[in-house]
């Protein structure tokens, strides 16, 4: 099974933010650091991959009187997510994964705020956005994840950690998506 795929297991496209039944099931990416203890989900027999980090980036909109309102969500999800070999290590290569997750959040706020509303063409407009957003942010997971050898490479898996926090950095401007 492709592990870029385990890893954005759980992806949403313009739907309600999938914990509305079970929000206790996830957690909204802030500043804090996860712990072993948001991992719920049990290992594959067959998997042998060290942990998995499932993510959604989400974005749910409304059109009324001609006006676009929305809300863009970045959860990790508790029952989806699992360790196998729980060291800080590997929980700070998964934090990476998440943290990737909310850069695109952040670039799919910036997207939406740039973009000029057509009431005609909405619906196939920001499928667009959402697309490449979310293309853009599997090849990243992918990089990530080749680029630190699924995070055996240590030096590169630090180099990719400072990456990863500096454009959360540079993003800090659309961090505030859910109060648009």
């Amino acid at each position: 099974m492709n592990y870029l795929k385990k890893i954005t297991a759980a992806i949403l496209f313009f739907i309600p933010i999938f914990v509305s039944a079970q929000e206790e099931d996830a957690i909204q990416w802030s500043a804090a650091r996860l712990t072993w203890n948001d991992y719920l989900a049990k290992p594959g027999v067959y998997d042998d991959a060290a942990a998995i980090t499932s993510t959604a980036l989400g974005i749910e909109y409304h059109v009324k009187d001609n006006e676009l309102t929305y809300k863009i969500s970045c959860l990790f999800s508790k029952i989806k997510s699992w360790g196998r070999y729980k060291s800080d290590y590997i929980l700070s290569h998964e934090q990476g994964h998440f943290d990737i997750t909310e850069i695109f959040a952040r670039k799919l706020a910036k997207a939406m705020e740039e973009y000029i509303f057509n009431p005609r063409t909405f619906r196939t407009d920001l499928d667009k956005i959402y697309q490449r957003i979310m293309r853009e942010k599997e090849d990243y997971q992918e990089l990530y994840d080749q680029g630190t050898d699924y995070s055996r490479d240590k030096k590169m898996q630090a180099e990719w950690l400072k990456k990863i926090a500096l454009e959360l950095d540079d993003l800090e401007e659309w961090a505030d998506y859910n109060s648009l």
